[in-house]
């Protein structure tokens, strides 16, 4: 049910990729279906989000995710919310125990980050529009804020599409080389004229890297090529399914 990284097994901290199994979620949803915004069942939705929280250490109301619009905001959280009053905002930091702070995937990126020194943590919801905006450096600016140091952030990427399987036009293309030259690299040749396959997981490092995070950790999972473990909008989508569940990714001082 929970996928864990080795660069955030610290003290005090407990961290998780779930991945979909070990819920109560049923059909296109099963089984541990962690959005809020899906058209699962509130109660099954409830329940797979306090195993969650359960398994992070912290009570139900206490696992908090962001209302995401693919974009460069990031939020510090002090203190717990309802779902009806979520920030609009890709990434979160906090310095607070007991929260676990988190966003939720079906494709996108998701990183967790802590400087374990300053006990401050986030987490960000990285699609190519957040990457390409700069919602990684919002995340590390955040964190900074709240006495963390780039130089001690570690920051682990989770189970997400990878290059093989995310295939991209020649307009996405197009907005990455002219908005950052560099990352032409991380297109390569599709078998369709005109397309390309993205290396999202790849940009995304190089954003890190850039924001001087020098530990960074890739499970390097593909939510797409394994639907006996992940969901996938990209590949529920491709099967015209009516909906698709959500990962939560999530960390939490304890």
């Amino acid at each position: 049910m929970i996928i864990e990284a080795k660069t955030l097994s610290l003290k005090n901290i407990r961290h998780g990729f779930f991945t979909r199994q070990g819920g109560v979620s049923r059909g296109l949803y099963a089984s541990l279906n962690g959005g809020i915004g899906s058209r699962d069942s509130t109660a099954d939705v409830a329940e797979n989000r306090a195993r969650m929280a359960a398994a992070l250490g912290v009570e139900p109301q206490s696992l908090l995710t962001n209302y995401q619009i693919h974009s460069p905001p990031a939020v510090v959280v002090e203190a717990a919310w309802t779902s009806d009053e979520r920030p609009r905002a890709d990434g979160i930091v906090t310095r607070t125990p007991g929260l676990a702070i988190g966003v939720t995937t079906a494709d996108c990126g998701p990183i967790l980050l802590a400087d374990p020194a300053a006990r401050v943590i986030g987490a960000a919801h990285a699609g190519w529009r957040g990457a390409l905006t700069g919602i990684v450096e919002a995340t590390v600016a955040a964190m900074e804020q709240l006495g963390a140091e780039r130089s001690r952030i570690r920051a682990a990427l989770g189970p997400m599409i990878r290059q093989r399987n995310y295939e991209v036009g020649a307009d996405l293309i197009a907005r990455f080389v002219a908005q950052d030259p560099d990352s032409q690299r991380f297109f390569a040749a599709a078998p369709r004229e005109g397309h390309a396959l993205f290396d999202l997981a790849g940009f995304i490092g190089l954003q890190l890297a850039r924001a001087g995070v020098q530990q960074f950790e890739d499970l390097g999972l593909c939510t797409y090529a394994d639907p006996a473990r992940f969901f996938s909008f990209r590949r529920s989508t491709h099967q015209a399914e009516a909906d698709y569940g959500r990962h939560v990714n999530a960390i939490a001082l304890v």
